[in-house]
């Protein structure tokens, strides 16, 4: 993408929907790989509980989820630094960053010591590097879903900015087959004794490739904007204080928007594949996970699919959508897949709530994106969905699990479904429908871009 911005223009326009397309893949590739390695974790937790605690602790189960709760902790710190450096650095800096702190964490879990060697300090290390890629996940999410709205051309915003939960699901699905082929090729025992370090040696090696494939990606933000940051002409970017003092409304705006399509994200993603792992139990565990395989992928071709059609009919509509459909249907899906032995209809049940999902993941990013004018994007984008996902999102593994251990999964239905309501009353009532976008003035304005539509 050449410089050819107006000195005035914060952000370039793609010169070319092919450029589009490239720097879309560039910047969703790192994405594919940091969110693999976030479910690598959980998809293989079961197997390596008993390398950190007692296997005979019956909260053992308990404090691996509560690892994988906590790490949400440092997703607002990740947001706050990666979204200023990005903000004020570039967006092509701050996601080869990350990506390079995500690849070392990898490599540290993959080689760790466990419980028998080091004691209690296992436990320690890995509660460390989970905190660790914690902050470098909470800088990935507001910088590649800001560089990816900015790269796309203005009538494809929905269709392309899609591919950053096309490549999220898609780190689920690789981290899901990953289990998949070492369960086909080692038994439980090797597992659980070494065969689960295999999947984060992987992880650490795809960001490696993906750390080399960023560098030939094209930056978003101007180069006369970047100057003018870099002068000390531009105090704001990326500036905390700017963005509570003058931003407040849309940041506000993300956490609300962020909160009930989050908690749905891992209640609907996380819990309902660990629902299927424990009902089908371990004389089934190819069956489940096959069930879980399939149905993220097929999450992951609805996304396109999602953003396509906001394209067309705004994003307004498909956010009602999730939002009823996740009041309605939260009950129905951790009420009867518990009960379902069948894999025909344990998939449906899954499918279903992945088609309602659809509707907040497929244009959650653009949505936020187009809140915020560029000198302050990352950082409000970042921060107010690291906020609402550390809050709702990383809790919802840990509360679904304490809520099954003390026979109260109900009270854990009703939380779901009252944060879901709350999201669709701003949904309704806070947001307009193709108006014209603070993104849509950047690059209508100074290049000329046909303006389609706008936060819908």
């Amino acid at each position: 993408m050449s410089d050819d911005a107006t000195p005035s223009g914060p952000t370039r326009a793609p010169t070319s929907t092919r450029r589009a397309v490239l720097n879309t893949m560039k910047g969703s590739a790192g994405n594919l790989v940091e969110w693999y390695d976030v479910y690598i974790y959980t998809v293989f937790a079961t197997y390596f509980e008993a390398q950190f605690f007692d296997e005979n602790d019956e909260n053992s189960t308990l404090y691996i989820y509560g690892i994988f709760a906590v790490t949400f902790v440092m997703r607002p710190v990740g947001s706050w630094f990666f979204g200023r450096f990005a903000d004020r650095r570039g967006r092509k800096a701050a996601l080869m960053l990350s990506i390079t702190i995500m690849s070392s964490c990898s490599f540290v879990v993959a080689v760790m010591p466990t419980r028998e060697v080091i004691g209690y300090w296992a436990a320690v290390i890995l509660v460390l590097a989970r905190l660790v890629q914690g902050f470098a996940t909470g800088g990935e999410y507001g910088t590649s879903a800001t560089y990816m709205s900015e790269a796309a051309t203005a009538n494809r915003r929905g269709f392309l900015s899609s591919f950053q939960y096309v490549t999220l699901v898609g780190g689920h699905v690789l981290a899901q087959f990953t289990l998949l082929i070492a369960l086909s090729v080692l038994d439980v025992e090797a597992l659980n004794d070494w065969g689960w370090r295999i999947g984060f040696f992987i992880g650490g090696i795809a960001a490696l490739v993906v750390l080399w494939i960023r560098r030939s990606m094209d930056e978003s933000l101007s180069e006369s904007h970047l100057k003018a940051i870099r002068a000390g002409e531009d105090r704001t970017a990326g500036s905390l204080t700017a963005l509570f003092t003058e931003h407040w409304r849309p940041l506000l705006l993300v956490f609300l928007i962020t909160a009930g399509g989050t908690v749905a994200f891992y209640t609907y993603s996380v819990n309902a594949p660990a629902i299927v792992k424990s009902t089908f139990g371990a004389d089934q565990a190819l069956t489940a996970t096959w069930i879980n395989l399939l149905g993220l992928i097929f999450l992951l071709l609805l996304q396109p699919v999602g953003g396509l059609l906001s394209d067309r009919v705004g994003r307004k509509p498909l956010l009602i959508f999730f939002g009823v459909g996740g009041v309605l249907y939260t009950y129905v899906l951790l009420t009867f897949l518990p009960q379902t032995t069948s894999p025909l209809l344990a998939f449906a049940l899954v499918a279903v709530g992945y088609v309602i999902l659809t509707g907040y993941t497929s244009i959650n990013a653009i949505v936020k994106a187009e809140l915020f004018p560029a000198d302050i994007r990352a950082l409000g984008v970042g921060l107010g969905y690291a906020l609402a996902n550390s809050v709702f999102g990383g809790t919802a593994p840990v509360l679904f699990q304490a809520s099954t251990s003390a026979g109260h999964v109900g009270w854990f239905i009703s939380y779901v479904t009252v944060v879901i309501g709350v999201s669709l009353l701003v949904y309704i009532f806070g947001l307009k429908n193709k108006a014209v976008t603070v993104l849509d003035r950047e690059q209508g304005s100074a290049w000329g871009v046909r303006v389609s539509s706008g936060l819908r």
